[in-house]
């Protein structure tokens, strides 16, 4: 089974363009197959969309885990997090 992990980052600081997604997901402690982050500034299409996306690359079990910006490249988790399901 794979898994999926879409980081809800929200809290003070948006994204910029300096933001390394792959050193950040590095830096997390946790285990799956492919992990993406979506920033509480952007639309909220953007959640379904990575949630789409993981799907289609066979993520069988996605989870959405909120996280705050920490400097940068770099994701403290709050840890709360949502089961993300579809039909």
């Amino acid at each position: 089974m794979k898994t999926g992990i879409i980081v809800y980052v929200v809290g003070e600081g948006v994204k910029d363009c300096e933001f390394d997604e792959k050193e950040a997901a590095s830096k997390l402690d946790v285990k799956a197959d492919r992990v993406e982050f979506v920033f509480s500034g952007q639309t909220a299409g953007d959640l379904a969309y990575s949630w789409f996306h993981m799907t289609v690359k066979g993520m069988s079990r996605i989870v959405c885990m909120v996280g705050e910006l920490a400097g940068a490249s770099a994701v403290t988790l709050t840890g709360r997090q949502m089961q993300l399901a579809g039909y």
